[in-house]
C-alpha cells in the first residue's frame, strides 16, 4: 500500500459509516483504512464487517477495551498495525472529499508533515447527508449545502477553491501549519522516531503536541488547508474537562520549553505490552 488512512471512533456508527463511504470513493485507491477503535461496542464491529464486503478498500479494525478517553493509545496501536510508509490521519466523523488522499500523496515530501483543516457542519446537515450525497459529492457542493440551510460565511470559500487558487490560499493563510488530528499526514518512520502520541494526554491538544515534537526533531510542515478538504460532522463532546486541558497544556509547555522529541509513554509502551 502507498498509504494508510488512520482515524479513531467510539460508538458512533452513523458518522463512522459516512466517513468510510467517503474513503470508498477516493480518486486515489492504493491505501488501506485503519480504524482506531477506543472501546466501541459490538455494533461498531458489525458495521465494519458489513462495510468490508461492500467496498474495495481494505479495512483493518484495531480495538481496545473502553477505559475512558484513550485516543492517543489507540492511535499508537493503529500506527503499529499500518503496513505502509506514509500515514494519513483524520477522524471517524470527517467525510473526505474524493481527492483527499490524492492531495496528501501529491504534497508529501521527506522532512515534512502536512497540515490540513476541516469545515464543521451543523447537526441538521450532518444528519441529512446520505450515502448517495457522499457518492455524488453533494456534501462538498456549496449550492447543495445552501439548499440544506448552510449559512453564508467566509469559510465557505473552501468549497470554491481548487488548483492554483487553493495553493495561493494555502500560502497566504495566517493559520499555523500544525499537526491537526482531523487532517494531517507524515512518514511512518518520523512518527515512530518520536514515539507516536503521548499516552499521558487525553482530550485537548494531543495532536498539536505530536506536531511540536516533530518540529523539535527538525521536520517542517506544509499547509494544505485549502487543498485537502473534509467536512466535520457535528457531535457532543462529553469527554471535555478543565483538569485534562490543564494537564495537557503543562505537557505541551514542557515539550516546547525542553525541546522534547521522544515522548516517554508512546508507541514503545504498546510494544512492551504485546
Amino acid at each position: 500500500m502507498t498509504a494508510s488512512v488512520i482515524f479513531s471512533t467510539y460508538n458512533s456508527e452513523a458518522w463512522l459509516e459516512k466517513t468510510i463511504i467517503g474513503f470508498s470513493v477516493q480518486t486515489f485507491t492504493d491505501f488501506e483504512i485503519i480504524i482506531a477503535d477506543d472501546g466501541s461496542k459490538e455494533a461498531t464491529r458489525e458495521l465494519i464487517d458489513r462495510l468490508r464486503k461492500e467496498i474495495s478498500i481494505p479495512i483493518i479494525h484495531v480495538w481496545q477495551e473502553d477505559n475512558g478517553f484513550q485516543k492517543s493509545q489507540i492511535l499508537n496501536k493503529a500506527i503499529l498495525a499500518s503496513t505502509s510508509d506514509y500515514l494519513i490521519f483524520t477522524d471517524g466523523d470527517c467525510i473526505p472529499r474524493e481527492d483527499f488522499v490524492q492531495v496528501h500523496i501529491d504534497y508529501r515530501e521527506e522532512g515534512y508533515f502536512l497540515s490540513g483543516g476541516y469545515y464543521k457542519l451543523p447537526m441538521d446537515i450532518s444528519i441529512a447527508i446520505t450515502k448517495e450525497d457522499i457518492i455524488a459529492q453533494n456534501c462538498f457542493n456549496l449550492q447543495w449545502l445552501k439548499s440544506q440551510g448552510l449559512k453564508a460565511s467566509g469559510k465557505n470559500i473552501k468549497f470554491l477553491t481548487s488548483g492554483l487558487s487553493a495553493k495561493i490560499l494555502n500560502f497566504i493563510t495566517p493559520t499555523n501549519a500544525s499537526w491537526n488530528g482531523h487532517n494531517s499526514s507524515g512518514w511512518k518512520k518520523d512518527l515512530v522516531e518520536v514515539n507516536g502520541f503521548n499516552q499521558e494526554m487525553q482530550y485537548g491538544g494531543q495532536d498539536r503536541e505530536l506536531g511540536e515534537r516533530l518540529f523539535n526533531k527538525g521536520l517542517k510542515s506544509k499547509q494544505i488547508r485549502y487543498s485537502a478538504i473534509c467536512v466535520h460532522l457535528d457531535h457532543k463532546r462529553g469527554y471535555v474537562n478543565k483538569e485534562t486541558w490543564k494537564k495537557n497544556y503543562a505537557i505541551r509547555a514542557n515539550t516546547r520549553n525542553n525541546k522534547v522529541v521522544k515522548t516517554p509513554i508512546g508507541i514503545d509502551s504498546n510494544l512492551a505490552s504485546d
